[in-house]
């Protein structure tokens, strides 16, 4: 089979109306945004030394701070802003996905508008504005008609820069819910789609470069007064605009978004679930990648209409309880927490995906090592590798507290990469997923909890406040409660860690679904 005859690539054009609608739309706002902001405070400063290099020093801290960060720390600003106005006022909005991008992403656009708007008008000929005074031009005039037209081409290029990089910031925004090119990317990493991390590569530099051209043909056509020019440029960015009606136009109103977090197992399950709807005649979409907090509280928001989530991760990281409760009075008393946020547990899907230290079997049976216990005498000369969240979760400060580890070093991988990182000795012990097929291809062992420092992670179903009583929707989804075991959710999960067509997460969605007998 040819690299391009791999049918994964006509799955990836299929959602590519969807993706760049919502990539090109989030970017646009953004960047009219930021150019409406940093135009009048650049003409504003121009001539005030302290208000400038103020206004340029916080765009320039503004640029230091990672992009991923940057739109992670705009979601719970816009969360508690939203509580404060229902407070006060009686509405709220949306903090998850457009809105907290499009923010962060003109903040981010501000910087080579400002510094390129003021070294433009700065740097004309003084002789040059003399003249205009001379023939009588009142500020404003002189401004519109000598000043701005002949620093055009500097604060262009200023423009173009600040497109080209919103473009491609705006691929770290899926975390946050915004759709975008980046779902290509987070998706193909996540289940080692490489054709996916290719294409959504490719779309967006081929995007950016695009917009970029178009952004030339305009300066140029300004510089040169070769009018046409600037019209061909112009109806270019004006149907890249129209573009971005795409997904609204596409979307259905009555459609279910099914949420699903970082990692395969979401992927597959968010599929299943959004398959079992379809087949119910309901239209569904899926909104993956998204971050442990901020899928909870889309959920609670009605942005989200249904995901799968762990009981030990809402036990201990949205309630921050600590108490280590059996498998059975811990969901019911999470059962009664979730209600008072208006959520529903729906029921679980019959396994436990918990977190566990995970190391080589024959390395663990050549010291000895069956427990996180027994690990304890070893960790000092040990390093230890997680996902992105592990180490700031209430449960790695259990099991410090309970088993008293201190390893030598940790390190923060991507989840598929660290079952390959500990086999091939790179790291010695991983917080890996109990159920991970990956354990059992690399030949791995799960040390044993015996103080059961680790709460008990059942998979369950959440529905969204105005889900709950959504008699379509449950009974779609009850052909699933109690269905999937461990041994089958391990083996669906290798499958989603292959390489070849068969391991999409659509496809891995419908062999568990015959698998469990809902088809």
């Amino acid at each position: 089979m040819s690299l391009f005859s791999d049918p994964r690539w006509s799955e990836a054009a299929g959602h590519l109306p969807d993706y760049l609608g919502s990539h090109l739309r989030v970017s646009i706002a953004a960047l009219a945004l930021g150019l409406v902001v940093s135009l009048p405070l650049a003409i504003l400063a121009r001539h005030r030394p302290v208000l400038r290099g103020l206004m340029l020093a916080v765009a320039s801290i503004v640029q230091t701070v990672p992009g991923l960060a940057l739109l992670a720390l705009f979601y719970p600003l816009l969360l508690a802003l939203a509580s404060l106005t229902f407070g006060w006022f009686g509405f709220d909005f949306s903090a998850f996905g457009f809105l907290p991008a499009m923010l962060a992403l003109a903040l981010y656009s501000m910087l080579p508008v400002l510094r390129n708007t003021i070294t433009g008008l700065n740097g004309l000929d003084p002789a040059l504005l003399e003249a205009a005074q001379g023939v009588g031009m009142t500020a404003r005039q002189s401004l519109f008609m000598v000043e701005l037209p002949l620093a055009l081409p500097v604060i262009m290029a200023g423009i173009r820069t600040s497109a080209v990089w919103v473009i491609g910031t705006a691929t770290l925004s899926t975390p946050i819910g915004q759709t975008s090119l980046g779902n290509y990317i987070f998706a193909g990493l996540q289940t080692q789609n490489w054709v996916f991390v290719l294409f959504g590569c490719v779309a967006s530099a081929v995007l950016a470069l695009a917009v970029d051209q178009l952004l030339a043909l305009i300066e140029n056509g300004f510089a040169s007064r070769k009018w046409p020019r600037s019209a061909l440029g112009g109806a270019g960015i004006a149907a890249l605009v129209a573009l971005t009606l795409t997904p609204m136009l596409a979307r259905s109103s009555s459609s279910y978004i099914v949420g699903a977090k970082t990692f395969a197992e979401q992927y597959v399950l968010s599929q299943l679930i959004a398959q079992r709807l379809q087949g119910a005649g309901l239209t569904a979409s899926t909104r993956e990648g998204l971050g442990s907090s901020v899928i909870f509280e889309a959920l609670a928001a009605d942005d989200v209409d249904v995901y799968v989530d762990y009981s030990g991760t809402l036990w201990a990281n949205q309630f921050h309880r600590t108490q280590i409760l059996p498998r059975e009075q811990l969901l019911s008393e999470l059962s009664g927490l979730l209600a008072k946020r208006n959520i529903t547990l729906f029921g679980t899907l019959g396994f436990e995906n918990a977190y566990a230290l995970v190391m080589p079997r024959k390395r663990a049976e050549a010291l000895g090592i069956h427990s996180i216990a027994d690990l304890a005498a070893h960790a000092g000369g040990f390093s230890i590798a997680g996902d992105y969240e592990f180490f700031s979760r209430p449960e790695w400060a259990s099991l410090r507290e309970t088993y008293g580890l201190d390893f030598r070093s940790q390190r923060q991988m991507q989840p598929n990469f660290m079952y390959a990182a500990v086999a091939s000795g790179d790291v010695d012990v991983i917080a890996g997923y109990t159920s991970d097929g990956l354990i059992a291809k690399y030949d791995l062992v799960v040390l044993d909890d015996p103080k059961h420092a680790i709460p008990p992670y059942d998979a369950i179903l959440l529905l969204a406040p105005s889900r709950a009583h959504d008699s379509a929707l449950q009974a779609a989804l009850q052909p699933l409660l109690g269905k999937i075991d461990i041994t089958m959710m391990r083996e669906a999960n290798l499958r989603a860690s292959g390489n070849d067509a068969d391991s999409s997460p659509a496809s891995v969605a419908r062999w568990l679904a015959q698998r469990i007998g809902t088809h």
